[in-house]
């Protein structure tokens, strides 16, 4: 019984959606393709850059940016136009401004 609860935990805890997030050089190695918007109210997603890998967990807008692509949970490369994105966020200054502005695009990031 010991075993079953510890296997689900790390089963749960391994496979929360996270947000370490690499930037690539190219837009074919990329998981998805980002936009940055001038304006809060035309993204899709609200950014706070986390200074630590562990407040980077959850699907909420907090990313963390790794050093090595295989360190990342997604690929992301920045487009120069909005209309060649997936996805276009906006980078806030506090961490509780982060989050969705459009919830239809949150499969993107799991």
């Amino acid at each position: 019984m010991k075993t079953l609860i510890i296997f689900l935990l790390t089963f749960l805890f391994t496979h929360l959606p996270g947000q370490k997030i690499y930037s690539v050089g190219y837009q074919s190695q990329a998981d998805l393709k980002v936009y940055v918007v001038k304006y809060e109210s035309q993204a899709d997603l609200k950014v706070y850059k986390v200074k630590y890998q562990n407040q980077a967990s959850g699907n909420e807008g907090r990313w963390f940016f790794t050093e090595y692509a295989n360190q990342a949970d997604k690929k992301i490369y920045f487009v120069n136009y909005a209309n060649q994105a997936d996805l276009k966020i906006y980078f806030v200054k506090y961490q509780n401004l982060a989050g969705w502005r459009n919830s239809g695009k949150k499969y993107l990031l799991y």
